[in-house]
Order: C-alpha cells, then sequence, then structure tokens
C-alpha cells in the first residue's frame, strides 16, 4: 500500500501573498509544515504540489534547493493537480494537507492513514462539523475512488476545493467523518493562516514553545492559543 502526503499550495494568495514562504522566526511557513509531516509514519512520500504558473516558481525553487519533492500542475483546478500528483506518484491512498496547515498533526494523519485502509475508505476526514480547529483539517481519499468520480467535478467549486463534491454527495462512497470530543473548546478555534494576524500569533506561540514545535500534538497546540489569547 503506498500512502502519500500531498501539500497543496501556492505563492499568490488572495488574502496574504507569499505566506506559504513567509518566515516564522527566521523559517519559511513551509518548513514547519514539512518538519511536523516527517514525524509521521507515513512520512516516506511527501510532496509540495504547487502549479506550473510562472508566480509559483519561488515555491519549486524552494523544494529543489532544499530536497523537497516538487509536483506542479494546474493553477485553478486544484483537485485535477492532487488527482495528478497521486497517480504520478502511484499513491493507493494520498493525505490532504493544505499549505496553511501550519500545525498539521502526525498523529491524526497516521490513525487516519491507519482506518481509511483498514476500513477500506474512500474517505477519512475532520472536515465535516469542524469539531477541530481550522488548520488542523485532515483528509484521506482513495485514488482510485477519486479517479472513478472526478468527472462529476463539473463546476468551479469542486475544481477548487478537493473534496467539497463528496461533502455534498455524502451516499457516493464509504466516508468516514471523525469529531472532536476531547476537546470541545478547540471548535470554531483558527490556527489556519489566512492573514498576517495569524502568521504572528504563531510566531508568537512558536517562539514561546518549550520544547521543539513538532512534538506538540493537536491537543497541546490549541491549549497554548486559548490560555494565551
Amino acid at each position: 500500500m503506498n500512502i502519500g502526503i500531498i501539500v497543496l499550495c501556492r505563492f499568490n494568495s488572495s488574502r496574504l501573498p507569499g505566506k506559504i514562504l513567509s518566515p516564522i522566526n527566521d523559517k519559511p511557513v513551509i518548513a514547519y509544515i514539512l518538519e511536523r509531516l516527517a514525524i509521521s509514519k507515513y512520512n516516506s512520500n511527501i510532496v509540495v504540489a504547487t502549479s506550473i504558473n510562472e508566480t509559483d516558481q519561488p515555491i519549486h525553487d524552494y523544494c529543489i534547493q532544499n530536497n523537497i519533492t516538487c509536483y506542479r500542475g494546474s493553477l485553478e483546478n486544484v483537485s485535477e493537480r492532487f488527482l495528478n500528483c497521486a497517480i504520478h506518484y502511484e499513491f493507493n491512498y494520498a493525505v490532504r494537507i493544505n499549505g496553511d496547515n501550519l500545525f498539521a498533526d502526525p498523529s491524526l494523519i497516521d490513525s487516519y492513514c491507519d482506518l481509511a485502509i483498514n476500513g477500506a475508505y474512500d474517505l477519512v476526514s475532520n472536515v465535516p462539523n469542524r469539531t477541530y480547529p481550522s488548520g488542523m483539517s485532515v483528509e484521506v481519499i482513495k485514488i482510485l475512488f477519486m479517479r472513478e468520480t472526478i468527472s462529476n467535478f463539473d463546476e468551479d467549486q469542486y475544481k477548487e476545493h478537493v473534496t467539497l463534491y463528496f461533502y455534498k454527495n455524502l451516499t457516493y462512497g464509504k466516508f468516514k467523518f471523525i469529531e472532536n470530543n476531547d476537546l470541545p473548546e478547540a471548535k470554531g478555534l483558527k490556527l489556519a493562516i489566512d492573514h498576517l494576524n495569524d502568521l504572528n500569533l504563531a510566531a508568537y506561540h512558536i517562539k514561546n514553545m518549550q520544547k521543539n514545535h513538532v512534538h506538540y500534538n493537536w491537543k497541546e497546540i490549541v491549549n497554548l492559543y486559548l490560555n494565551n489569547e
């Protein structure tokens, strides 16, 4: 079983341009994401998937300079980029991580991948109902299933948002949705890096961490935010 983790990102974000390479304490956002993903037991196939547009050349250059696998595809059709990336690297399942998910949790990734494989699910996700904070979304997608269904992605919203079609067609496949029942106060918390204040707040918390950021699980990070905001 070949499992891949695909980090979807672009340089020209409308709300915070260049955020994926924006520095936090002298290290770019993408480095923090990749360092956390490297802790996953499924860390052998991590790919940064950006677009072929010239605007995303800085992401490609960063990956080349740091020996990071980089795939380039469509700018607008993110679903196609994700799927083609997974097909190119012959993934059976692929984990979707967005470039604004600074605090992606490797333990969640591992447990969701295990669940997807053992339960033969087409999609395992913690996105529906949003009981986890934004910025900690994890989606594990069976690539054969996506290959068979992507022809239905006939609207721009489905091309832009990789899994939206599935959430609007819940009986289409075998899905498993995970809810957070351990830390209810995490619901509604915003950890995604969308604006400059999000970046600054993340930098503040990382700077004040007592151990390396990769050793903080999602609950510990949530508590940092809850106790200091």
